[in-house]
């Protein structure tokens, strides 16, 4: 269950496509899911429960939390969790924050 945009689903070999198109993809599952399953590769964990939080910090306290240079309102960001509920609810917190 991805979830991108303008287009609500988006396959695994796809997210490899825009992945090389430097699209930040942040992954909403709980760590112990992340260490029980296994991370996506080139993605960023970043819980639901923290993403309204994480899209609000300074952006030099995100990199320092994720590791990651925070993304603007304006850069392309996919969403995953493991049913695509989480990565639904995520793309309407960034919305809501301005995220485009």
């Amino acid at each position: 269950g991805l979830c991108a945009g303008e287009a609500p689903s988006v396959s695994y070999r796809e997210l490899k496509d825009l992945k090389k198109a430097n699209v930040l993809h942040i992954d909403v599952r709980e760590r112990w899911e992340i260490e029980r399953v296994g991370k996506i590769p080139a993605s960023i964990n970043i819980p639901l429960g923290e993403l309204v939080e994480a899209l609000q910090m300074d952006p030099t306290e995100f990199k320092e939390q994720y590791n990651q240079k925070m993304p603007s309102k304006a850069d392309p960001v996919v969403f995953s969790c493991l049913a695509g509920t989480r990565s639904k609810q995520a793309l309407g917190f960034a919305t809501s924050l301005g995220f485009s």
